[in-house]
C-alpha cells in the first residue's frame, strides 16, 4: 500500500483503495544474469540515452531537470507497442559516481512531483549521486490509467451500501473493471510490478549505470525485492524503507493495515485530548466512541462540500487514515476536524483526503490530450482517479488470489467481523480490499514463488515499530525471506517509513548509499528527542 514523505501522507503505501480497477494477469519474468544481453527485440530499447532539460512548471526548482525514457507496453511482445515513462533529477554537485533511483511507494504515487516537492530530503544524496526518480508505467504523465469520472462515487457506494448485497456488489465490480479498461488503454494489461521492474533496468541502462543503485519506501521495497530477484546481477546499493509484505494475501494486508490504523488514532487522540480544543474533548474513555459515531453519522448524512458534493463518513475515515501517516499531521488533523465538527466545514478534511499536487513538466510536451499513443501526457490532463486508479490495478496484478462468488458471499460476514474487530473506525473501509480483484484475470505467481533466497549484495532495509502501513514484522519476514543479503534497522519511533522522520535512520540510509557502510543487522535508532507536535 499512498510516494510520499511521511509529511506527505497521499504518497507512499495507500490507506486503502477505496474502488477496484481491472488489473491483467503479469507473467512471470526470467531472471537475468550479469552481463546478460537483453532479449531478442529489446536492444533498441537498452541503446538509448535521456535527454535532460529543465523541468517547467510553477514553483518547481530550478536545478530539478526532467527526461524520458521509452519502453515496451509488452515485454513479451517488445514490437507491438511502446509507452514513455516521465523522468526527473538533481544532478550531483560534485563528482558523480552515477545516480540512485527513487520509488516513493503507492503503488500509484507519481515520483516526478514528489521529487519537485520534497527534493531538500534527498540533497545529502547529491553529494556523491544524481538523484532520479520516475512516473511507473500507468501513473502520473507514464501514460496514466483511470477508471472514468464515476470511479469515486461508485467506491463510496462498494464501500457502505453493496457490501449489503453481494450479489449487486460484485456485478458493480465487473462494471468498475469494464469502465477502467474503457478510459485507461493498452497499459492497465501490463501494470504489475514485475513490468516496472523491468523498466527500472531500461532506467539503468539509460542513465550510464552497471548497477542500479537504489532507495524505495513502501511498495517501493516491494518493487526493489523484485528488482533484485529478476536482475541479481545488476543490483548495487539497495535500501528499502518501510518494507512490504511479499506473501500475504489482500484479505491478510487489509486487517493489518486497520490493526496499525487504529493503533495510530489511538496515538492521536491520546495527544488531541490533552489540547483543549480537541474537537473530542478532554476525556479519553469518550473519545474513540464520538470518531466512530462520527463516522456512521455522515454515512448516513453526508456533509454537503462547498463545490456542492457530498462527503461521507467513509471519505472522512480516509482522511483521518491519510493524516496519521506522520505525527507532523496531527495539528492539522485536529483543526480540520474542529472545523467539520463545529462549523460543518469540509475543506480541511477533503484536503486532507485528497490533497494537492502540481507537477512539472518538460517543455515542448503536449497538455492538451490524454494519449493513448504510448507519449507523455501532459501535467493537465492526469486523471484525478489516477493514483487509486493504478493502486488497485497493480495490486491486483501481483496478487494470484481470485475467491468465487460463493466464496466472498460466504467468508463476507466473518471478514467483516474480523475486519471490524481489528478496528470499528477503519474495518469496513480496509474490507474493500478483500473485493477490490474480484473478476479480473489472476494475478502473478512470481512474487510469492520466486522473489526469495536472493544471491546479491546486501541489502538495508528499515522497518518503523509504530507505522500504520508497513507493521515491522513485515521488514523481518521479508528480510528472512530474501536470505543472508538482507540487513534489518530497526527504527523504534513512529510513523510510516524512517527516513524522513528519523535523523539516525535518514543517516544511516545516507551512510549506504554514499559509502557503503552498514550498520550489524538488528541494530536500532532510537526516537528523535523532537517536541511533541503543537496545536
Amino acid at each position: 500500500m499512498p510516494a510520499k514523505l511521511s509529511t506527505r501522507p497521499a504518497l507512499r503505501r495507500c490507506a486503502g483503495a477505496g474502488a477496484v480497477t481491472l488489473a491483467l494477469l503479469g507473467a512471470g519474468l526470467p531472471v537475468a544474469a550479469s552481463g546478460t544481453p537483453p532479449q531478442p527485440g529489446l536492444s533498441r530499447f537498452y541503446d538509448q540515452k535521456i535527454k535532460w532539460s529543465r523541468c517547467e512548471g510553477e514553483r518547481i526548482p530550478k536545478d530539478l531537470e526532467c527526461g524520458r525514457v521509452t519502453v515496451p507496453v509488452d515485454y513479451a511482445k517488445p514490437g507491438a507497442g511502446t509507452l514513455d515513462v516521465a523522468l526527473a533529477r538533481y544532478r550531483a554537485s560534485g563528482r558523480s559516481r552515477g545516480s540512485v533511483l527513487l520509488n516513493f511507494g503507492g503503488p500509484g504515487a507519481a515520483g516526478v512531483s514528489e521529487l519537485a516537492s520534497s527534493g531538500k530530503d534527498f540533497m545529502d544524496l547529491t553529494n556523491g549521486y544524481d538523484v532520479v526518480t520516475f512516473d511507473p508505467r500507468g501513473v502520473g504523465r507514464s501514460s496514466p490509467v483511470s477508471c472514468g469520472e464515476s470511479y469515486s462515487t461508485a467506491a463510496q457506494k462498494e464501500q457502505k451500501a453493496d457490501l449489503t448485497d453481494p450479489p449487486a456488489m460484485l456485478a458493480r465490480l465487473r462494471q468498475v473493471a469494464a469502465e477502467c479498461t474503457e478510459y485507461s488503454g493498452p497499459v492497465l494489461a501490463h501494470m504489475g510490478t514485475v513490468d516496472t521492474s523491468r523498466d527500472m533496468d531500461v532506467i539503468r541502462q539509460a542513465l550510464g549505470d552497471k548497477k542500479l543503485n537504489y532507495l524505495g519506501f513502501s511498495y517501493g521495497s516491494r518493487l526493489g525485492a523484485v528488482y533484485a530477484a529478476q536482475f541479481p546481477g545488476k543490483v548495487g546499493r539497495m535500501a528499502l524503507d518501510g518494507v512490504d509484505t511479499l506473501t500475504e494475501s489482500q484479505a491478510e494486508q487489509g486487517i493489518v493495515g486497520a490493526e496499525g490504523q487504529q493503533t495510530a488514532l489511538d496515538d492521536f487522540l491520546d495527544w488531541c485530548v490533552t489540547d483543549i480544543g480537541c474537537p473530542f474533548g478532554q476525556d479519553r474513555r469518550q473519545a474513540g466512541g464520538q470518531v466512530v459515531r462520527l463516522v456512521r453519522s455522515m454515512d448516513e448524512h453526508p456533509v454537503l462540500t462547498g463545490s456542492g458534493g457530498r462527503f461521507a463518513g467513509q471519505d472522512l475515515v480516509g482522511a483521518i487514515g491519510q493524516a496519521l501517516y506522520s505525527r507532523e499531521q496531527w495539528p492539522s488533523l485536529e483543526r480540520a476536524l474542529v472545523s467539520l465538527v463545529d462549523d460543518g466545514d469540509t475543506r480541511g478534511v477533503e484536503n486532507l483526503r485528497y490533497g494537492v499536487v502540481r507537477l512539472p513538466h518538460a517543455p515542448g510536451t503536449d497538455g492538451g490530450l490524454v494519449g493513448t499513443d504510448g507519449g507523455l501526457v501532459g501535467t493537465d490532463d492526469i486523471p484525478t482517479d489516477n493514483l487509486p486508479a493504478a493502486l488497485v490495478a497493480v495490486s491486483c496484478a501481483d496478487d494470484p488470489d481470485r475467491p468465487t462468488a460463493a466464496q466472498i458471499a460466504k467468508d463476507l460476514e466473518r471478514l467483516r467481523a474480523e475486519y471490524e474487530q481489528a478496528s470499528a473506525v477503519f474495518g469496513a473501509y480496509r474490507l474493500t480490499e478483500v473485493l477490490m480483484c474480484y473478476g479480473r484475470p489472476r494475478g502473478t505467481d512470481f512474487i510469492r514463488d520466486e522473489v526469495k533466497d536472493l544471491d546479491t549484495p546486501k541489502m538495508l532495509l528499515v522497518g518503523t515499530r509504530g507505522d500504520p502501513a508497513t507493521p515491522y514484522r513485515w521488514t523481518v519476514e521479508t528480510a528472512a525471506r530474501l536470505g543472508p543479503s538482507a540487513v534489518v534497522l530497526d527504527n523504534r519511533g513512529e510513523g510510516h517509513t524512517g527516513y524522513s522522520s528519523s535523523t539516525c535512520v535518514h543517516r544511516k540510509v545516507d551512510d549506504f548509499l554514499l559509502y557503503g557502510s552498514l550498520p550489524p543487522s538488528g541494530s536500532s535508532c532510537g526516537p528523535d528527542a523532537a517536541a511533541r507536535p503543537a496545536a
